[in-house]
């Protein structure tokens, strides 16, 4: 059916288009998709057993939805997604304020039209971007926001009284009818505007300044909300919750891999960048892992959630600060460095709220110990595993570079050497290109770099070394000797 050859309710009739309701499109054009065998949200990493198959099953019994989750959880993704799921276009009774189906006219304009133009009524179509509407709840929001009120600017213009129905300006919802509408952080709506949905949801009337219209409306509605709002800003009024058909908890990724996946995706980056700089797997592993570890911390409060954006703005960081080193030593092409992890803090920070503890110690403290706690988690994956208590006469694989770093006086990696100073650096550490061979052979020469550096700051959180940051680079020694040293 070409929509531009159908042009009013008589060419709609004959063309056998068929209305339905906005749930069952979303219903009918779900089974399509799992009946081909097509993913129906895609984009989404990790829910595939978990949320998206909660999701389907809440549009096959076409009940509107509350998503469940902490901040950074994919919800209002998932919510655009449904836009997909709907038919690519809609007839419209032309200059319909809300949207009418010329087959079942809800509103005055709407019915006056078909009953004085019948077949010649002119149709619009609509598209199915155009069909999803956003609102996010706020303290202010108020009921002619959302629902309508009394226009008198209209009521002059038009010349008429405020008995006429005529004179109602329409709000957010009626005119997002036969759409898709989505409340994010519903618990911050005040109760008296909660209160104002219920009918909309179940019987399909509203209230408007002692105007009682009743208007059928086509929605599915989406509401997104966070678990720590219901303690903190608010809750959802009990009645408004009982008329809300699934409700479906989100969550985090269960592992680095899917974690890897969304930020690759999320992440946006220039061109130059991805061409310029190397990226090895243990770095983008080692940046999702802080994630994982704030997610844990005892300094940061769990409750607010740690976003899936903390990884992505951190990634973005990380490349700039190697692209800016690269820029400044008139470089092509750089290997990303254990050290560039220092650029990163500030994405860190900005993303975790800290418990009182936390705020004490200071967020650039508590971002270095995520980073260094990253690195003990992921360190026994590629080395041996260092224990805390051991006996002073048992062989440790890493006594040769501990006291390497005894006998020397100190080693520096400035932070804006080039990769040819950068490299010849962690060569001149005999014991350091040792360990490498041993125990990673198979290591390929741009990842072997990192792994170095990455193995001496195993060290440190370790505390078989020490590191000193200073303003131009940082500075690793043994432990024992810096404390001689100092007395």
């Amino acid at each position: 059916m070409k929509v531009d050859d159908i042009k009013n309710f008589g060419e709609l009739k004959k063309s056998g288009y068929q209305s339905k309701s906005i749930k069952e499109e979303l219903r009918q054009n779900l089974i399509k998709k799992i009946q081909n065998g097509e993913p129906a949200f895609e984009g989404i990493f990790g829910y595939e057993h978990t949320v998206i198959p909660e999701l389907e099953r809440a549009i096959l019994s076409k009940h509107n939805i509350n998503l469940l989750g902490l901040r950074g959880q994919a919800k209002t993704r998932l919510a655009r997604l449904m836009v997909k799921l709907l038919d690519e276009y809609i007839p419209v009774v032309e200059g319909s304020e809300i949207n009418d189906d010329p087959f079942h006219p809800i509103s005055r304009y709407a019915k006056e039209m078909i009953e004085e133009k019948g077949d010649a009524t002119p149709i619009s179509w609509m598209h199915r971007e155009e069909r999803f509407f956003e609102k996010l709840a706020t303290p202010d929001v108020t009921v002619a926001d959302i629902i309508g009120d009394v226009d008198p600017i209209k009521a002059a213009n038009l010349k008429l009284s405020y008995a006429d129905d005529r004179v109602i300006h329409f709000g957010m919802i009626p005119r997002a009818n036969r759409s898709i509408f989505v409340i994010n952080e519903l618990p911050d709506l005040q109760a008296r505007i909660q209160v104002a949905l219920f009918n909309i949801l179940q019987e399909g009337d509203i209230q408007i300044r002692g105007f009682k219209l009743r208007l059928p409306l086509d929605m599915q509605f989406v509401f997104t909300a966070n678990p720590e709002d219901y303690t903190n800003r608010g809750s959802i009024v009990t009645p408004l919750k009982d008329r809300i058909g699934s409700q479906i908890l989100t969550h985090y990724p269960h592992n680095i891999e899917i974690a890897k996946a969304i930020t690759q995706q999320e992440a946006k980056l220039d061109a130059r960048q991805t061409e310029m700089i190397y990226v090895p797997e243990l770095a983008k592993d080692l940046l999702e892992q802080i994630s994982f570890e704030a997610r844990e911390h005892e300094f940061i409060d769990a409750r607010s959630g740690i976003s899936a954006r903390l990884s992505i703005s951190a990634f973005e960081n990380l490349l700039s600060t190697a692209e800016r080193r690269a820029i400044k030593n008139g470089e092509e092409k750089t290997l990303l460095r254990f050290g560039d992890f220092l650029g990163v803090i500030p994405a860190i920070t900005g993303k975790v709220e800290l418990v009182y503890e936390g705020e004490q110690e200071g967020s650039d403290s508590v971002a270095q110990e995520l980073i260094g706690g990253a690195v003990k988690t992921l360190f026994v994956n590629y080395f041996p595993k260092i224990e805390k208590l051991e006996k002073p006469d048992a062989e440790n694989p890493y006594n040769d570079l501990v006291e390497w770093f005894f006998a020397e006086s100190g080693f520096e990696l400035l932070d804006e050497l080039t990769d040819k100073q950068y490299k010849e650096k962690l060569d001149s550490v005999p014991p350091l290109n040792k360990l490498i061979e041993k125990y990673q052979p198979e290591v390929s020469e741009e990842d072997k770099y990192f792994l170095k550096e990455f193995l001496l700051w195993g060290l440190v959180e370790y505390k078989k070394l020490n590191k000193y940051r200073f303003s131009e680079g940082i500075q690793f020694k043994d432990l024992y000797g810096s404390y001689i040293s100092g007395l």
